[in-house]
């Protein structure tokens, strides 16, 4: 048995991801290539030698291995794939980037973000105890519409289903050595599948718990210490799945839903002012927890033998609510608050907001042959639409967003070409429309640094926008085995309209000026506390993205090594200190390799490595000048290196070296601290399972967690050393 991080090549806009390798162990003395695999994970199936551009598939071994050290997805991306960033450790992915931009959640090519208002809980709510493997895009990609400018991850669930039941049940606990008992968390997964005739079903119930959480010196990590996010600690997780199948022939019939549940209870209040953040013991939490309450459904139909190919459907309905933390007034911290009525307590005790999200959908995907054209090639065509339903109000109700609801519908189409057998070209287009209607509201009174503002009358208005991407590339066959790819590829994000109309009124000094006058600004005339966006007309963030690169693969070897630049006329930046989004000219380029090596059967190492980094135009002048803040690029370098090793005698053991470089360039913010971080594994069969025990950190190191520093321009310290132990067994 080997494990290892199998290393592929997508295109951002062809509809497809690549599933995992299956070649099996064999003598590294005897060459031998890979099968054909056929994409089967997506929209439609593609033989992995087509694609050109950047994936990392996290195979079901891989990604069992890394489930005995940590259950938390950004963690296991961050480890395995180059071009996304450090986790940082909570149940919010703020400043969780890819090759420093966004990043699209998908589970079985369903959406999971919420567009109209761009928060960052996603990923930590993602229950890998049902999925099979994780197929990461890296790079620009217009592929399920809005959302992956850096790129893109997507949660397969698992598909093992049997004539004869079998039962996973995992239990595992897992506590820091600075304090084992205040910190001790358990977990518990169960799930079933099985196909009796032509129906097949999954069931998945998993739970969790943590408690506090501490760094390398044994101080006590703060439950919110990125602002407003919330934490990782004092939390539980709940998820119940299920999904049936029926098959006939060549039609496939498949419904499935998930409940999601989290909340978090913080015992204290932050301290942001101190270095590194601490919970502030002087002052007990006194608003309501931290949660997550939300329901996803889907259905899919497919049939290969479709009169004009294959063809795929798939509806989804998602109902998502998410509550933040409390947040206190602070004059240096958190200096814009709702406002109480009274200024020497001027945050409102209402002032805790949640954002209801519901989304629905339909897409439809059709493969045709074109043999006419020449053999070999085929055309990817289809539809989606998409309807969101967005708001966000605090605990009395009042909206603090612009209610809004959007239509979208898209057409796709994406034409490959077999030029000679070892040159493949493909080119798509995909165009979107959005018909999109934001509501009047009215804004709450504010307390901003060291005085109040009334409520602000908001106008809204209904728009019609569009967006067209577009790619193109090829892969080249240099021998059995090796290949060139390259290509251009776009991606784009929508506006984050609701994190606009938040602010209203203070987006920028003229929107200041104009809704409060000379309440604001001297000689500015009277207030008339109304701020219009009749005219708002959004404009998608669109990227561009080129790409070469190489690859290859072999029975025992496989790697890959590709340089990328990344473009924006329209990049989004959100300044801290004045509480504002921009959006200017940007680059960012960087260079990614992936390696592994079966020095012999028992024996594997391999590693990944990215560089990143980017500039931008600060000042609008036209002119690219600045480099990118650290809440886009907090670590230029970080890479994971490992090695496993498997013993006759069923012990498996693995070492690994996670690394990240440190970052100086942004002058206002404290300096990114680089560090390195080893983690062990070893697993055991006993009885009918595996017992593992796994620690992270192992040399109690203390650090600065980089994504979560950048956050807020705060440090932040990461996790100290943990033990896990844990228990699966499969029956």
């Amino acid at each position: 048995m080997r494990n290892r991080l199998r290393a592929g090549v997508c295109l951002a806009l062809v509809p497809t991801m690549l599933p995992a390798y299956s070649a099996q162990a064999q003598d590294a003395s005897t060459p031998t290539l890979l099968e054909t695999i056929l994409v089967t994970a997506t929209r439609t199936k593609r033989p992995i030698s087509s694609i050109p551009g950047s994936v990392q598939v996290i195979e079901g071994e891989e990604l069992a291995e890394q489930l005995k050290l940590t259950s938390d997805p950004a963690t296991v991306i961050s480890k395995l794939v180059p071009g996304f960033s450090v986790a940082n450790q909570t149940i919010s992915g703020a400043s969780e980037t890819f090759r420093g931009r966004g990043v699209l959640v998908l589970v079985d090519g369903v959406p999971r973000n919420t567009p109209l208002r761009d928060v960052s809980r996603t990923l930590s709510l993602i229950d890998l105890s049902k999925v099979e493997r994780i197929e990461v895009v890296n790079g620009a990609s217009s592929l399920y519409g809005s959302g992956a400018t850096g790129g893109t991850i997507n949660f397969i669930t698992r598909r093992d289903a049997s004539e004869k039941p079998t039962v996973t049940i995992e239990t595992k606990v897992k506590a820091f050595t600075a304090n084992p008992g205040t910190s001790a968390a358990p977990e518990l997964s169960i799930s079933a599948t099985q196909k009796v005739g032509k129906f097949d079903y999954l069931f998945s119930a998993s739970g969790q718990r943590t408690r506090r959480t501490y760094d390398g010196d044994g101080r006590e990590l703060p439950s919110d210490a990125m602002l407003g996010q919330g934490g990782g600690d004092r939390a539980d997780f709940g998820n119940l799945y299920a999904r049936l199948g029926y098959e006939d022939e060549s039609r496939r019939f498949e419904v499935s839903g998930e409940l999601v549940r989290m909340e978090q209870n913080p015992d204290w209040f932050t301290n942001f002012q101190a270095t590194p953040a601490v919970p502030d013991y002087t002052a007990p939490y006194t608003g309501r927890s931290i949660a997550e309450n939300s329901k996803h459904f889907n259905a899919r139909y497919t049939d290969s033998a479709f009169a004009l190919g294959s063809l795929e459907v798939k509806g989804f309905y998602s109902d998502m609510q998410k509550r933040f933390p409390f947040t206190r007034f602070d004059t240096l911290v958190n200096n814009q608050v709702y406002y109480s009525g009274n200024p020497a307590n001027p945050q409102a005790d209402f002032a805790q907001t949640t954002l209801y999200s519901k989304r629905a959908g339909i897409t439809a995907t059709v493969e045709t042959a074109l043999d006419v054209l020449r053999e070999g090639s085929t055309l990817t065509w289809g539809a989606d639409f998409v309807h969101d339903d967005t708001s966000q109000r605090l605990e009395n109700g009042w909206d603090v967003i612009s209610p809004m609801t959007q239509n979208s519908i898209a057409g796709f189409a994406q034409l490959e070409v077999p030029v000679t057998e070892r040159l493949q070209v493909q080119g798509g287009v995909r165009y979107e429309r959005y018909f999109l209607n934001i509501e009047d509201f009215r804004r709450p009174a504010i307390y901003y640094i060291n005085r109040p503002y009334p409520a602000i009358d908001v106008l809204g208005g209904s728009f019609d926008y569009d967006n067209w991407t577009f790619n193109l590339g090829g892969t080249f066959e240099l021998s059995p085995g090796l290949q060139l790819f390259g290509g251009f590829s776009q991606g784009f994000s929508l506006t984050d309209i609701g994190g606009f109309t938040r602010r209203a009124g203070a987006n920028s000094s003229s929107e200041l000026c104009d809704a409060y006058g000379n309440l604001a600004c001297p000689g500015a005339g009277a207030p008339d506390y109304t701020v219009s966006y009749a005219d708002i007309a959004p404009d998608p963030q669109v990227v561009n993205n080129y790409e070469i690169g190489i690859r290859g693969n072999g029975a025992a070897y496989g790697g890959s090594l590709s340089a990328f630049l990344s473009t924006s006329d329209k990049g989004v930046n959100y300044d801290i200190a004045s509480n504002r989004v921009s959006q200017q000219k940007e680059n960012i380029w960087g260079v990614e390799a992936t390696a592994w090596w079966s020095l012999t059967s028992n024996f594997t190492v391999g590693g990944i490595i990215g560089y990143i980094e980017g500039r931008y135009d600060k000042d609008g002048d036209g002119h690219i000048d600045s480099w990118l803040p650290n809440n886009r690029i907090a670590s230029p370098v970080h890479g994971t290196v490992y090695g496993t090793y498997v013993f006759d005698n069923g012990l498996n053991l693995r070492g690994e070296v996670q690394f990240f470089s440190g970052r100086d360039k942004i002058t206002t913010a404290p300096e990114i601290k680089g560090a390195a971080l080893v983690n062990v594994l070893a697993s055991y069969k006993l009885g009918k399972g595996d017992l593992s025990i796994g620690i992270e950190n192992l040399f109690d190191t203390t650090y600065m967690n980089p994504t979560a520093s950048a956050t807020r321009n705060n440090v932040v310290n990461g996790f100290g050393r943990t033990v896990s132990l844990g228990y699966k067994v499969t029956f």
